[in-house]
């Protein structure tokens, strides 16, 4: 007898290989047969005219926070992904030291842009060690499975406590900190992350602590993961964003050859206009196989909508120059806003090289007006910059400072990204099935009222199945499933075979895709997040336990903590 058959459907396995008509028998939260099953089962799903693929695997988001809250990891979960990697960029909420807490929540607060509230109000910091850590997460259950790299900041915060920032680490201070990394994968991390990146400040407006590490700290951490089956590493630096040095493209080959692991990196811009740029980023793959390592890029497969606002921090204040003005206090940096030579500078630093991948933001005339907050832009909201621009007889720019002036800066906007041109889409088909590359870098869990990358798995099919069908849906489906399963080493996770772990997607091919983004107020604290529904998901297997139904969480929570060496198995770097 079977637990559960999904019969009729068209198996898409994960593999890339052509879907089949068959049925999918499960029992004990494993698949044990594919094909025409005569078998009778406990429970039956009808899924004629139906797509049944594997759960998607999300590489990259930083959902550490909030499966204290919410164990469904929404909205990830209605979007039919059923693993997720967390401790992303060096940060985790572990290993602590209690008296460390409001650091690391300031931290979180301002890097991941998690609201500080729902941080406070969320989440209990008693743990010390990153086992315990992972055991209140798992607590009564989850509706994903999740794994967690061990955070750079969070090891030398608790080793060297207030002097992690601005202090070069003694030897003594590294070996403390690579016996307490080595505890942490014995204890199921799935390896080490860290961040070199000019964006990530701590809540003082500092360095975070992994800004201030030396290379061979750096490397003595990724040796010591060499010693610790089933890991991985992951890393970001400012040339994930602006190009990369050779500095930086040989300190990350160094760094997967050292631990002997693939290292990704987040995130990978593809943009028509700057092919030869794409091309170097990619080639710090080819420097660490030369030097016996393996690196990967993370690409989205989609442009994630995203808000701004030049009242608080976003991607605006990152552009060389912009954050001089804009943390400025209001009235001055208003000031500043009005002045033509000002404006003049801000545009040109804009455009310039030195600004790298926030170039994508230069569009103004393509912004659109949310939210507003003055008389006289209430008539503003849902038109674009360019449109209002057009009626005033005044430029792009100058009409968006306008009008966020007028709104003391408050002016909610919806940024479109240059890059949204068929020819940037078109290599960004060429580059999803590269080797060098993974889908993801979803964030998903941070920035959230900022952004929301959770639904690219569904958008991401609806572009391929009705869209722009820049790839077969089989090719989709293994780059969000078999293909990240198999970098982290994921046991029995990513295709529809005998044998393997029963998550499981069943989603209509004519309808699935994701809703529009909407700001809903749900978070610990009363503070706010964007999300986004699911359309066409009929089912979501963990297990062969159903955790979504018709875009709805069940209430189920049969995930588990997947941990190195026992839920993963050591991917050769060569």
């Amino acid at each position: 007898m079977l637990d559960l058959v999904l019969r009729g459907g068209t198996v898409v396995d994960g593999t890339g290989e052509p879907g089949v008509r068959a049925d999918v028998g499960i029992r004990d939260g494993r698949i044990v047969e594919v094909g025409a099953l005569d078998e009778d089962e406990t429970t039956m799903i009808d899924a004629d005219g139906l797509l049944v693929v594997p759960g998607f695997v999300d590489p990259h988001t930083h959902y550490d926070a909030q499966l204290f809250w919410d164990p469904t990891a929404s909205p990830s979960n209605v979007h039919g992904v059923t693993t997720v990697i967390g401790g992303n960029c060096g940060f985790t909420l572990a290993p602590l030291d209690p008296e460390d807490a409001d650091y690391l929540r300031r931290m979180m607060a301002k890097v991941e842009g998690m609201p500080l509230e729902a941080l406070e109000n969320g989440v209990q910091w008693t743990w010390r060690d990153f086992g315990e850590y992972l055991e209140r997460v798992e607590g009564k259950g989850l509706g994903v499975n999740a794994g967690f790299l061990v955070g750079h900041c969070a090891l030398r915060r608790r080793i060297m406590g207030k002097d992690a920032v601005g202090n070069v680490a003694t030897p003594e201070q590294v070996d403390a900190m690579r016996s307490l990394l080595a505890t942490s994968l014995e204890s199921g991390g799935l390896g080490f992350s860290t961040s070199r990146a000019f964006t990530h400040s701590d809540g003082d407006g500092e360095p975070v602590p992994s800004r201030h590490a030396t290379p061979d700290e750096v490397l003595a951490l990724c040796e010591e993961v060499a010693h610790h089956p089933g890991t991985t590493v992951e890393a970001i630096t400012d040339g994930c964003l602006n190009g990369f040095s050779d500095d930086e493209i040989d300190l990350f080959a160094r760094m997967s050859a050292t631990a002997q692991r693939p290292l990704n990196w987040n995130v990978l811009t593809v943009d028509s206009t700057n092919p030869a740029g794409v091309e170097r980023q990619l080639a710090a793959a080819d420097r660490a196989a030369e030097v016996g390592g393996r690196i990967v890029a993370l690409t989205m497969p989609i442009l994630v909508g995203m808000n701004m606002n030049f009242a608080n921090h976003c991607a605006l204040f990152l552009i060389p120059g912009w954050g001089d003005v804009l943390r400025l206090p209001r009235a001055e940096a208003i000031a500043k806003l009005r002045d033509p030579a000002v404006r003049r500078s801000l545009d040109e630093r804009a455009h310039s090289d030195e600004a790298g991948v926030l170039r994508r933001l230069t569009g103004w005339g393509t912004y659109r007006i949310g939210d507003t907050f003055s008389d006289e832009n209430a008539a503003l909201g849902g038109r674009t910059v360019g449109e209002i621009a057009a009626a005033r007889g005044t430029a792009p720019f100058d009409t968006l400072l306008d009008i966020v002036i007028a709104d003391d800066l408050r002016t909610v906007l919806w940024p479109s990204a240059t890059d949204d041109d068929p020819a940037s889409w078109e290599l960004r088909a060429q580059v999803w099935t590269d080797e060098r590359v993974l889908i993801g870098g979803s964030d998903a869990g941070a920035h959230l009222d900022r952004m929301c990358g959770a639904p690219y798995p569904t958008a991401f099919l609806a572009d391929c199945l009705r869209g722009r069908g820049l790839l077969p849906v089989e090719q989709a489906v293994r780059l969000m499933t078999s293909v990240p399963a198999d970098l982290f080493g994921l046991r029995h996770r990513g295709r529809i075979a005998p044998g393997f772990v029963a998550d499981l997607v069943v989603l209509d091919p004519a309808t699935v895709d994701a809703g529009p983004i909407q700001l809903v107020d749900d978070l610990p604290g009363g503070t706010s997040r964007l999300v986004a529904d699911s359309v066409g998901v009929r089912h979501v297997f963990i297990g062969g336990v159903e955790t979504v139904r018709d875009g709805a969480a069940t209430g189920a929570l049969p995930g588990r903590i997947l941990r190195s060496g026992r839920d993963t198995d050591t991917v050769a770097v060569r």
